[in-house]
C-alpha cells in the first residue's frame, strides 16, 4: 500500500509518498512560493535531490504537478495513480469536533472551515489542499489527521482558561495544543523501546515552532501551546507566554492595530526578537558561542522556560519516567539539550555529555544514575500521518 501525505501551508506544499508495506519513504518534496512566478519543487527521491521549476498558481496546479512527477518513469515510484491507495492530509486545527483522524467528506470539510477563525493561517490552506487533491484523485479516499486531536484527552482543568466562561461556551476559547502528531509518534516510539505503555513522558518538540507535552499512559494530559500555536515556550519568532496586559499597552504606545500586534508576536518575537541576530537557531547559537550578550540571553531564557515547563508537567504527571527531545532543534541541538537538563539536575536528572554529543540520531542520552531516562527521538510526523490514514481506510 502506498499513501501520499500532504501538508499544505499558506504558500507551500510538502508531500511524501510512503510505502506502508515497509514504512519506507519513497519520495518527498516541498513546493515553495505557490501563487508566485518563481515556484520551485525541491524533490528528494531515494536520497537523490533536485529542484524543478514549475509555475503553480494554486494548489490544484501544484498537486497536479506533484502527481506528474511521481509518475515519471525515471523515478520508478508508481506506474499509475491507481497505486496511490489513500491521501493523508495534515490539518492544524480540528477544534473540539475531532478527537481522532477521520475519513474526509463534505461534513468534515465544513467542520474544518468552522475552525478558520481560530487558525486563520493554517486551516484555509488545509481545506484548499483537500479540495485540490479531491479534484486530482476523485476516487481515492482522503483522511484528515489533526494536530489538535491527540490533545483532546486533556482534562477540563488543563484546557480551560480563567476568563468568563461565556467565551468558552460561545466561541470555544480554550487550550487546544498542537504538534499532536509528533507528540503521539514519540509516545508510541518510547512505548516500543520500553516495552510498555504505562509511562509518564514529557516530550519537548523543539523547532521553529515548539511545544512541550505531558503524556501519561500514551495520552496527552497537558501541553504548552494554547488556543493557537503562539502560547507556551518562546520559539524562533513567536513570543510564547507573556503577560496579556503587554498587548494593549504596546498597542496604545505604538498606535497599533490587532493585525500589527499579531505580526509582532508571531513573526518578530521569540529568539529572533531578543537576539536580533536571526530566526535560525544555528545563527543564534553561533552568536552564543561568540559571547554575544543578546544571543546568550535569548537561548538561556528559552532553556530556563523549557525547564520550568518540564518541572510543571512532572507535577501534572505525578512523576516522570522519560524525558524526550524531538523536532529540528530537539534532535540536533546538542547545546540546547545540555542547557535544559542542567536546570533539572537538582531533581536527579543527569545528562551524559558524551552520549548527548550527537545530532539527529535516536539514542538514550542519560547516565545510568539518572532518575529519569532521557532520549533523543527523531520525530516522523509524515509516517504517523500515513499510519493514521492506513488505520482509517482499513
Amino acid at each position: 500500500m502506498k499513501i501520499l501525505v500532504l501538508n499544505c501551508g499558506s504558500s507551500s506544499l510538502k508531500f511524501q509518498l510512503i510505502n506502508m508495506d515497509n514504512n519506507e519513504r519513497m519520495a518527498k518534496g516541498n513546493f515553495e512560493r505557490i501563487g508566485g512566478m518563481k515556484t520551485t519543487l525541491k524533490l528528494n527521491v531515494n536520497g537523490k535531490k533536485e529542484e524543478l521549476v514549475h509555475i503553480a498558481r494554486d494548489y490544484d496546479e501544484a498537486i497536479s504537478f506533484v502527481l506528474e512527477v511521481l509518475l515519471k518513469p525515471e523515478y520508478n515510484l508508481i506506474n499509475s495513480l491507481d497505486e496511490i491507495s489513500a491521501v493523508g492530509h495534515r490539518i492544524v486545527h480540528g477544534g473540539e469536533m475531532f478527537s481522532d483522524s477521520v475519513l474526509i467528506d463534505e461534513k468534515v470539510i465544513e467542520e474544518i472551515e468552522k475552525c478558520i477563525d481560530i487558525a486563520p493561517l493554517h486551516n484555509p490552506a488545509g481545506v484548499a489542499g483537500i479540495k485540490a487533491a479531491k479534484n486530482a484523485l476523485p476516487n481515492v479516499p482522503m483522511v484528515a489527521v489533526f494536530d489538535t486531536a491527540f490533545h483532546q484527552t486533556m482534562p477540563a482543568k488543563a484546557y480551560i482558561y480563567q476568563i468568563p466562561y461565556r467565551y468558552y461556551a460561545s466561541y470555544k476559547i480554550r487550550k487546544y495544543g498542537f504538534h499532536g502528531t509528533s507528540h503521539k509518534y514519540v509516545a508510541e516510539r518510547v512505548a516500543e523501546i520500553k516495552g510498555r505503555k504505562n509511562l509518564k513522558i514529557i516530550n519537548c518538540h523543539l523547532g521553529q515552532g515548539a511545544s512541550i507535552c505531558a503524556i501519561k499512559d500514551g495520552e496527552s494530559i497537558d501541553t504548552s501551546m494554547g488556543l493557537t500555536p503562539l502560547a507556551g515556550i518562546p520559539m524562533a519568532t513567536r513570543c510564547g507566554d507573556i503577560d496579556p496586559a503587554i498587548i494593549p499597552y504596546i498597542m496604545k504606545k505604538d498606535n497599533l492595530q490587532p493585525e500589527d500586534i499579531e505580526e509582532i508576536l508571531n513573526k518578530q518575537a521569540g529568539a529572533w526578537g531578543v537576539s536580533g541576530v536571526s530566526s535560525d537557531y544555528r545563527d543564534i547559537e553561533d552568536g552564543y558561542n561568540m559571547k554575544d550578550s543578546r544571543s546568550m540571553l535569548a537561548l538561556d531564557s528559552q532553556a530556563y522556560k523549557i525547564a520550568q515547563y518540564i518541572g510543571q508537567y512532572a507535577i501534572s504527571l505525578g512523576g516522570l519516567d522519560v524525558l524526550t527531545f524531538a523536532g529540528g532543534v530537539g534532535e540536533n541541538g546538542v547545546e540546547t539539550r545540555e542547557r535544559v537538563c542542567k536546570y533539572l539536575e537538582p531533581f536527579g536528572v543527569k545528562l551524559d555529555k558524551d552520549l548527548n554529543n550527537v545530532k539527529g540520531k535516536e539514542r538514550k542520552i542519560s547516565t545510568e544514575e539518572s532518575k529519569v531516562e532521557i532520549y533523543i527521538i527523531p520525530t516522523n510526523e509524515e509516517l504517523m500521518i500515513a499510519k493514521e490514514t492506513e488505520k482509517i481506510i482499513k
